[in-house]
């Protein structure tokens, strides 16, 4: 193998055969299962888009209602886990809370881990349980008591009364349950990968999420809306923008928010989060971060011609809603966990091990010393 054959970060190579999600990256297309983003952000449900990634259809009206019935069930958190989490410190990393939660699960409920097509069990479990961990360790931290599991309330409606005692109102639960199905699958990012190789050794898919978790903490995958949100905190006014701009970019800094390894035009999540930005924002009566996004916008592509990515407007969405900026990154794991789950399900029905090569560089001709000979 020459060195030039390497490809870095494995850009542009085919490891696999999938059939439940396509990027277009130079058309700005996605696709779960076939059916474009748009199409399903705008006129279905994240429940609805979880059925399809899981079982590569759209559910009819009663497969939709046991879905969102079996959802509501699998909420409560065994007393076992509530142990463990009311012994994390409560300055804990949500993230590593996150973790140790998913792995820890798994020992609770030996019959959900078995690997293979029963493990859809397991998905569902884990889908319905993450906001019920999250909303645990974050109402603890605050001092409030647990929330129950509310079977009435939809999954985004839930996620967002487990971080209040303000009850979520509609357009705020709609535009949560939007960015869920925005951020619930993207082909083989880190994280689903690592999920993929987990489950490619026949391990079971607490393990695989696990792996996934802890893939998604790294700030090179999960977090960059975080950062946009300190970098407008940084601007602070519109008329601020292009000095602050133009000043990073002087330092060679990354505008977090902007560019895609994949998409060449701008992400069509991305598209769709700026209108959902704008109605939260009128909704709140507070466009301070959406006035500062849209002169960020013009501003980043008149001086690199690059494009918005999902992650520039996902933060100013989180914040309106009232989710805290330490909970963005978890609050993906919420929606991704159905990506995962579902990639993990396809692993197990066409099961190779995953094993790429790596090109050694390293010396090849050294002789072993005695240890009193070594210098």
């Amino acid at each position: 193998m020459a060195a030039e054959d390497v490809q870095r970060g494995l850009e542009d190579v085919v490891a696999l055969e999938s059939r439940i999600c396509f990027i277009d990256g130079k058309g700005g297309r996605l696709l779960y299962q076939g059916y474009d983003i748009r199409e399903l952000a705008n006129r279905s449900t994240f429940e609805e888009v979880a059925y399809l990634l899981w079982y590569g259809q759209l559910p009819t009206a009663t497969q939709l209602g046991e879905l969102k019935a079996r959802l509501s069930q699998l909420r409560e958190i065994p007393q076992g886990l509530r142990d463990i989490l009311d012994r994390v410190p409560k300055e804990s990393p949500p993230m590593d809370v996150l973790r140790t939660a998913v792995s820890a699960l798994a020992i609770y409920e030996p019959s959900e881990t078995q690997p293979g097509a029963s493990s859809i069990g397991g998905a569902q479990r884990l889908t319905a349980v993450l906001p019920s961990i999250l909303g645990y360790f974050h109402r603890r931290r605050r001092g409030l008591p647990p929330l129950p599991s509310r079977p009435e309330l939809s999954h985004a409606a839930y996620f967002l009364a487990a971080l209040s005692d303000e009850p979520p109102t509609a357009l705020d639960t709609k535009a949560l349950d939007i960015a869920l199905i925005l951020h619930a699958d993207h082909e083989l990012n880190a994280s689903t990968f690592a999920a993929r190789v987990t489950a490619s050794t026949l391990s079971d898919l607490y393990s695989a999420v696990t792996s996934a978790v802890g893939t998604l903490k790294g700030p090179l995958h999960g977090g960059a809306n975080a950062r946009v949100m300190e970098l407008l905190d940084e601007i602070r006014t519109p008329d601020r923008v292009e000095e602050v701009v133009k000043a990073k970019l002087a330092r060679h800094e990354r505008i977090m928010g902007f560019g895609h390894r994949v998409y060449k035009v701008e992400d069509p999540r991305a598209t769709l989060l700026r209108e959902w930005s704008r109605q939260v924002a009128e909704a709140h009566h507070d466009l301070h971060y959406y006035d500062l996004l849209r002169a960020l916008e013009a501003v980043v592509h008149r001086e690199k011609g690059l494009y918005p990515n999902v992650d520039l407007y996902s933060g100013s969405v989180y914040t309106l809603l009232g989710i805290p900026e330490d909970l963005f990154t978890p609050t993906f794991a919420v929606s991704r966990v159905v990506g995962w789950t579902a990639h993990v399900l396809e692993e197990y029905q066409d099961l190779r091990l995953i094993r790429p090569m790596a090109h050694y560089i390293g010396p090849t001709d050294l002789r072993y010393t005695e240890l009193a000979e070594r210098k």
